[in-house]
């Protein structure tokens, strides 16, 4: 069976649900699509500062938001980030996997992942600034892959 599912959100929370399911997924034997758009690119992106020409508001939109997976918020309660880092305390606390240990295991366990160009072109969102392993494409390519699943989740 295939899946897809939809990473519209940039909070931490949120995006560690959505790859908690994607690969409980692919553990039982499905296909998995991801498509990250709009904030959910956020998790993509590398944690380091890369050098790319960009114009003035699409620096701007750079510079105010999280570069990585260590750097989101949740959705709720983040109290300038302080929430996210009681988040992560109790979650280690709890043997919970990290979200940048998901990540690498979606990766590995072959989880296609693609990142809107759309919503790249929209936030100035370069490919030299996400990890490596994406697929870049439109809409069209994921309604394509979501007309194949048995599943379609907007998280």
């Amino acid at each position: 069976m295939k899946k897809t599912i939809i990473v519209f959100s940039g909070d931490l929370d949120r995006v560690m649900a959505a790859f908690i399911i994607a690969n409980g997924a692919v553990a039982m034997g499905d296909e998995v699509t991801m498509f990250f758009t709009f904030w959910g690119l956020n998790v993509l992106r590398k944690p380091e500062k890369v050098k790319v020409k960009k114009s003035f508001l699409h620096a701007l939109f750079g510079w105010m938001m999280p570069r990585g997976a260590d750097r989101l918020g949740i959705s709720k309660m983040n109290f300038g980030g302080l929430g996210a880092r009681m988040m992560k305390i109790v979650m280690r606390q709890q043997n919970v996997t990290p979200l940048t240990e998901l990540i690498a295991a979606a990766r590995e366990q072959g989880i296609k992942m693609i990142a809107c160009t759309m919503s790249m072109d929209v936030m100035g969102i370069r490919k030299e600034e996400l990890i490596d392993g994406l697929e870049f494409a439109g809409v069209a390519t994921y309604l394509a892959e979501a007309d194949e699943a048995n599943v379609n989740l907007f998280i």
